[in-house]
């Protein structure tokens, strides 16, 4: 039955409601639904407006339907308009006219603002404890591998000399973020939009903020026109999970890198990696790279939102229907990618001698070559210059700064005596950086030790 079925003579059209119903997709706040209609008939009792038998009777009566759905015993039917429908209406049948008392000062305008506010709400504290775990993962792997060299990359080529510890720790300070914009925008959802009916409240004496603390919310709207027409919270929490997203396709693109045979500085566990069907030698990342591709669709859930709440007038309007698919999409795909991502991570072998060997070529340690200089007492663009004639020498001579006699250093400038060799020991050159943020093995540590306290 529909809920606005008294102004119309005809039947809807059958393709007409296929198109219309949303059951296919907020069925998914049966629980949110019901619990907001049990909060909502307490306090219509607590004011006087319904009877303390109809209240009761609602309150078996939903959560009898709550205890079935979640048994099996009762299957939600997918010819309902909606959930809202589905559950009044199995009510209604089950308990009579104290059933059709349950919609009194409500609309369901409030009532979808309601519920997925509430969806939301726990689909968030879910998905925080699972980058949690992620950062746990990183934290740890980091202080294993605190004393790892590897080259330090910009425009894809070697830079500096860091540690793999400082590598991934980069990427749990990413996920702390994500962490807390996810907080944030749960915080600022967090106001109960039930109360503002259909756009103008009630003439009922509600007690909106009764049913606000039953529902663990922090307050109640303030205006009930952007009650009802407010998505901002969706678009918000969309564009956190973007950038969860970001990160995880940009790690994911070097740990398929660093699985390739010209990196080969780490090689994935065999139930994260898959086969070719005539090449038997290969080994593919598969998982990094479904990731990297799955971050496209969150990014479109977000432009689908944005898209959707640009130019629709106060208050609530059909489109907004659209809401629930896109965010309820993000949501899943961000943690059907954590669910593989963060054991993929956890169970990788970290080939540190390849790592090591990468960082002995590509002349890593020419800054601290020309650091070296600058010690001496030479500025450190003079410096600059002749460290950079010493490289194009020694790519010339096939030679590394390692490998160049000192004589030809002192050609290039006569400051250079033995010391340099030890002033370009890649083990030194990240155990003196020791600035705060930078990647000296202690300062990994601390740092890993510091998030992990956290937790």
């Amino acid at each position: 039955m529909k809920l606005w079925t008294g102004r119309f003579e005809k039947e809807i059209d059958k393709k007409t409601n296929d198109f219309n119903s949303s059951i296919s997709f907020d069925q998914r706040m049966y629980k949110e639904d019901i619990t907001g209609s049990m909060a909502h008939a307490t306090m219509l009792c607590a004011q006087g407006i319904i009877s303390e038998e109809d209240k009761d009777k609602i309150l078996d009566g939903l959560q009898a339907i709550l205890d079935d759905i979640e048994s099996g015993a009762l299957v939600i039917d997918p010819e309902a308009e909606d959930i809202h429908t589905f559950v009044e209406g199995e009510l209604t049948s089950r308990i009579g006219d104290a059933g059709k008392r349950l919609h009194t000062s409500r609309s369901r305008n409030d009532q979808v603002a309601l519920d997925i506010r509430l969806t939301l709400r726990n689909e968030a504290e879910s998905l925080i404890p699972m980058l949690e775990d992620l950062i746990k993962v990183l934290c740890n792997k980091a202080k294993q591998y605190s004393k790892t060299v590897m080259p330090g990359y910009t425009h894809m080529q070697r830079a500096q000399p860091i540690v793999f510890g400082h590598h991934l720790l980069a990427y749990a300070e990413m996920f702390l973020r994500d962490i807390d914009r996810i907080s944030d925008a749960k915080a600022r959802m967090n106001y109960c939009p039930l109360g503002s009916g259909a756009l103008a409240g009630t003439t009922y004496d509600i007690d909106r903020e009764m049913t606000a603390k039953a529902l663990g919310f922090d307050g109640v709207t303030m205006n009930s026109l952007d009650g009802v027409s407010d998505r901002d919270f969706c678009i918000e929490l969309a564009n956190a999970l973007s950038l969860v997203m970001v990160h995880l396709s940009r790690f994911s693109e070097e740990i398929i890198l660093w699985c390739s045979w010209e990196f080969k500085f780490i090689e994935l566990d065999d139930a994260f990696s898959t086969g070719s069907s005539i090449m038997p030698q290969k080994k593919n990342p598969d998982i990094a790279e479904l990731v990297r591709g799955k971050s496209g669709r969150v990014f479109g859930d977000l432009m689908t939102l944005l898209t959707v709440m640009k130019g629709i007038p106060l208050a609530y309007n059909k489109d907004m229907q659209e809401d629930k698919e896109a965010i309820f999409d993000a949501f899943d795909t961000v943690r059907m990618c954590l669910t593989a991502f963060i054991p993929m991570i956890d169970t990788m072998t970290v080939l540190e001698e390849n790592m090591r060997n990468a960082a002995a070529k590509g002349f890593i340690n020419a800054t601290d070559c020309a650091d070296f200089l600058v010690s001496k007492g030479l500025p450190f663009r003079d410096a600059y210059k002749a460290t950079g004639e010493l490289v194009a020498f020694c790519i010339k001579n096939n030679l590394t700064l390692e490998t160049l006699p000192i004589e030809e250093y002192k050609k290039v400038c006569d400051l250079f005596d033995d010391g340099v060799y030890t002033a370009i020991n890649l083990e030194k050159c990240v155990n003196d950086r020791t600035c705060l943020g930078a990647p000296s093995p202690d300062n990994v540590v601390a740092r890993a030790n510091s998030i992990l306290e956290r937790f």
